[in-house]
Order: C-alpha cells, then structure tokens, then sequence
C-alpha cells in the first residue's frame, strides 16, 4: 500500500455519522434549563437533578457530554458555563440562539429523515414556502431566529445611516428584526411589514414590544400577490430567496425594484455558496434543508443573485460584510 493509504482514516466518517448527536444533546439541556440554571454559578448533579427534575442518570450523560463538547465546564463535581454557553445558551441573554436549537427534534429532523425520498421526488411532502404549512412553521421560528439577525441588521443600519423621513420595506419580514434594527438607528423612518398573516402578527407584537407600534404598517399575503406600495427608499429580503426557488426570486426582485424611488437601495441577506457550489459548507448544507423543506428552494452564490438584479434593473451589486452567516448583496434602483 502506498503511503498515502496507510494516512487515510475513517475517522471523518466516524464523526458524521454522530453528527445528529450534538444538536440533539444540545436540545435536550435547553429543554432542561441546564444553561439557565447554571448562570448564577456552579452546580452538582444533585442540585441540577432536584432543580430539573430530570433523572440522575440521564442528567449526567448528557452533562458529561457538554463537557466533552465545551459547552460546560467541570471543577470536581460541580458544572459551570462556559463563556460560549453563558453567551448564547442562556434564555435571559439578548444574543441566545438556542430557539433554533430547540426546533431540531419535533420541526427540523423529521424533514431530513425524509431526505432519501426526496431525493428520489424531488418535491418535499409538505413545504414550508407554502401559505398554510409555513404561517404554522414561522409563527414561533421568526422569533427565535430574531438574534442571528439582529447583528447584520445592526450592522446595515450603522452603513447606510439613514437621515431624516425615509421608507423601509421589509419583504418577508417574520419577526421584523431588519426593520426594527433600522429603525432604532434612524428615528424617522418608516417601516411596512409584508408577510403571510400568521407571521405579521409576530412582527406587530415585536413592534409593540420595541415602543415602535405607531412607526410600523402592515401589508398581509404572498410576497407576489402583496401590496408593496412605491417610493420606498429601501427594501430588506432577508433570508428569504433561499426558499422561493429561483424563478419566485427574479419575479420578487422586479416587483421590488418598482416599489424603490430612484436612488433607493436593495438589501438581502442570505447563506450565499461560492460560484462553483464547492463551499462554504453551511450554504451547502442548507441547500439540502431547502431540499426536504421546499418545493424550489436553493442556495446561491453572490454572482447569481447580483445577475438577477441587473435583469430587474439594479446597478451596482456589492457585497457588505456583516456579522451575519453571509456577507449583505446591496444594489441600487438607478
């Protein structure tokens, strides 16, 4: 054998084929409040097993695990936060992103056990890009999503520090974090919400919630049969694309260049792939969430959607970095 065999090992297969377990384990401590739990300090597997109520033994493994997986820290006996966990893991922290960890068993898993049959069809059995199995996905998801984007909407505002009484359309708005975030930066503007009915309500409720109820209006429906209004001075599509299929996408981004004034701009964010679909992983693998979730969704790369753009008649496509999973495609309406 050739020195190179003797070097290849199957230990990267070994690995994915455990690759369900953290998540899953991840789950199962959220579920369990062990984050929570332990923000205030240290605890001992008795103390967690009366607060939890769980079993000592299941308890453990999966405290060990953490352990293993650095999310929890161990000195003798007692389990701590580590500064990862304590930042992210913890309910009562503004940047927890463990909601989306917490819909991977009943809402995420059971669509990729699915994934053989969907390869073979084509067509997921039940899309989420679709009115009524989407408005009961997203109600709760949007929100829980909230943190990931709040950052590169922050980051968006802070670029385009918007000045005096301008007009923002936040397209597939869910929880309206992009509009919120603009508007916390810049106090005059206005903001209209465009989604399915059973997710506007989530964004009224967050509106509300942020004091900005009176500076907010609302627009229910499919993103190509809703009402856009015009004279916009930018419109946000975030993390939207991916789901509509590319032939939707194109058709959204021409109904909303005719909802931009002259000068206004695009934004959209999403998990871009690098033009020859080789990386960046995650765009990758959530092409395949695309796959088991949608009837057309797709991932694409920052070539594909700025071609899309100058089709509807934007100019100059440009990439703006952000501490999102993508850099931001902005774009301008000439």
């Amino acid at each position: 054998m050739s020195a190179q065999e003797h070097s290849v090992t199957p230990e990267r297969i070994i690995q994915l084929a455990w690759g369900y377990a953290p998540p899953l384990i991840l789950e199962a401590a959220l579920r369990h409040n062990v984050f929570d739990l332990l923000e205030n300090g240290p605890k001992n597997l008795t103390e967690l097993t009366q607060l939890t109520h769980a079993s000592g033994r299941g308890l453990s493994v999966i405290l060990n695990a953490l352990v293993g997986f650095a999310f929890l820290s161990r000195e003798g006996d007692r389990y701590a936060l580590t500064p990862e966990s304590a930042t992210f893991l913890v309910r009562s922290k503004p940047s927890f992103i463990g909601g989306m960890i917490l819909h991977t068993s009943e809402q995420l898993l059971p669509k990729w056990l699915r994934l053989n049959h969907v390869v073979s069809t084509g067509k997921p059995d039940q899309s989420v890009n679709q009115q009524h199995a989407g408005e009961e996905f997203f109600h709760q998801f949007v929100n829980d999503i909230f943190p990931m984007s709040y950052p590169a909407a922050c980051a968006l505002a802070a670029h385009l520090n918007l000045v005096g009484e301008k007009s923002i359309l936040d397209l597939a708005a869910g929880s309206g974090v992009w509009g919120i975030a603009l508007a916390q930066h810049s106090p005059e503007v206005k903001v209209t919400i465009v989604d399915w009915p059973g997710v506007v309500d989530v964004a009224k409720a967050n509106a509300r919630r942020f004091g900005m109820a009176a500076r907010f209006s609302f627009s229910e429906g499919d993103l190509l049969s809703a009402d856009f209004g015009t004279g916009h001075d930018l419109a946000t599509l975030g993390h939207i694309l991916h789901s509509e299929g590319e032939a939707r996408s194109r058709a959204l981004l021409k109904k909303t260049f005719a909802a931009l004034k002259s000068g206004g701009t695009i934004a959209i964010a999403e998990f871009l792939v690098n033009a020859d679909r080789t990386g960046p992983i995650n765009g990758l693998i959530f092409a395949v969430n695309m796959l088991v979730n949608t009837d057309e969704g797709n991932t694409y790369s920052f070539e594909e959607i700025s071609s899309w753009l100058t089709e509807a008649g934007f100019t100059d496509a440009r990439a703006l970095p952000s501490p999102g999973p993508s850099p931001l495609i902005l774009a301008t309406k000439p």
